[in-house]
């Protein structure tokens, strides 16, 4: 008879940073507190204390697994020029990282103010993700998948970083509880992106870019609709 495994446990540090994660998600940072998160867990305060000594800890904590994850797929392509199914997988996981981390798009005006070490960390990260973007963009134009000049691909970086950076807050004006995101509707951030790019799309890439618009495009009205939570 075959052992049985048992399953692995969540440390107590690492079930904090999910719990409040998700709370945060859910209801906005501004409106969850540690006690909130240590009552959701069944865990004493001081518990959560033990690991984490106030709130912005576990901000901090939150923000190094987003700017780990930006980093695994910020980069061009090694030893090859990229193609459109690299755009994609960009998209793809920009909209990931957008959703699962959306709190920190929602609420980040408010963290940054409340918190100059993060807001220190999240300039470095700014100029590091604009450098990166521009990279990939100018590996876009070596391709031959996109055409423009070093002007333009800095415009166009800055343009998408400011929509990306945006999106959240501005669909928290459209709607009465801001809590109540969908997919759909970070979905049509991405596509709001993509769209910029068109008018630097070669020939050559027209049909695979446009292909791409079709699979991210969510109609207006249903990505500023309320959201089931």
């Amino acid at each position: 008879m075959a052992p049985r495994i048992k399953p692995l446990r969540i440390k107590t540090r690492e079930r904090i940073v999910q719990i409040s994660l998700e709370l945060f998600n859910l209801q906005g940072e501004r409106s969850v507190s540690t006690n909130h998160i240590a009552a959701h867990m069944e865990i004493s305060p001081g518990n959560l204390y033990y690991h984490f000594p106030n709130k912005q800890a576990i901000i901090a904590e939150l923000f190094s697994e987003y700017e780990t994850l930006v980093d695994s797929f910020l980069h061009p392509p090694m030893g090859r020029l990229p193609s459109v199914e690299d755009k994609r997988h960009y998209l793809m996981a920009i909209l990931d990282g957008m959703w699962r981390f959306r709190f920190l798009h929602r609420d980040l005006e408010h963290l940054l103010d409340t918190d100059p070490e993060l807001a220190t960390r999240y300039r470095r990260f700014s100029q590091h993700c604009l450098i990166r973007a521009m990279e990939i963009y100018g590996g876009f134009v070596d391709a031959g998948i996109l055409s423009m000049n070093p002007v333009q691909i800095e415009t166009l970086t800055l343009n998408a970083w400011i929509i990306l950076t945006s999106w959240v807050r501005f669909l928290c004006t459209t709607r009465e509880n801001a809590t109540h995101l969908n997919e759909n509707a970070i979905r049509r951030g991405v596509y709001q992106v993509l769209t910029l790019e068109l008018a630097y799309v070669t020939p050559e890439a027209h049909e695979a870019v446009h292909a791409l618009c079709t699979e991210f495009y969510v109609p207006l009205n249903k990505a500023l609709e309320d959201a089931i939570p």
